[in-house]
């Protein structure tokens, strides 16, 4: 199983990204998918993961109504579309899988880690 992020950059406030995270070793349908993200000095925190089999999709509150989580099994990749970017979003993003998760936004969940990618929002 191996996963890759890519997607992450400087962006000022209110500009938009779309993270990926190509996989390969599993169906991006058949396993829980998630995103997280790292400043230093604070915990990995999930913000947005989708349960499979399917208990829905989870969104932090912080970033509700501004991020959403998708995925293309044709592709073997899911995504992370963020708008309206914030400085306080400029983090770590790494995206994460695993098989029958739940729930997805606990980080010690879930075995399969793609390199950190940075997002810094700053104008």
């Amino acid at each position: 199983v191996q996963l890759q992020a890519s997607g992450g950059g400087l962006v000022q406030p209110g500009a938009s990204l779309r993270l990926s995270c190509v996989v390969s070793g599993f169906n991006v349908d058949d396993w829980t998918i998630a995103w997280f993200r790292q400043v230093p000095g604070k915990e990995r925190e999930g913000i947005s993961c989708i349960s499979t089999p399917s208990v829905g999709i989870y969104y932090d509150e912080s970033v509700k109504e501004r991020f959403i989580i998708s995925k293309d099994n044709a592709k073997s990749t899911f995504y992370l579309q963020m708008n309206n970017l914030k400085p306080e979003d400029s983090a770590v993003y790494y995206c994460a899988a695993d098989l029958g998760v739940y729930p997805c936004y606990y980080p010690k969940n879930l075995r399969h880690w793609g390199k950190g990618i940075p997002v810094t929002v700053s104008s």
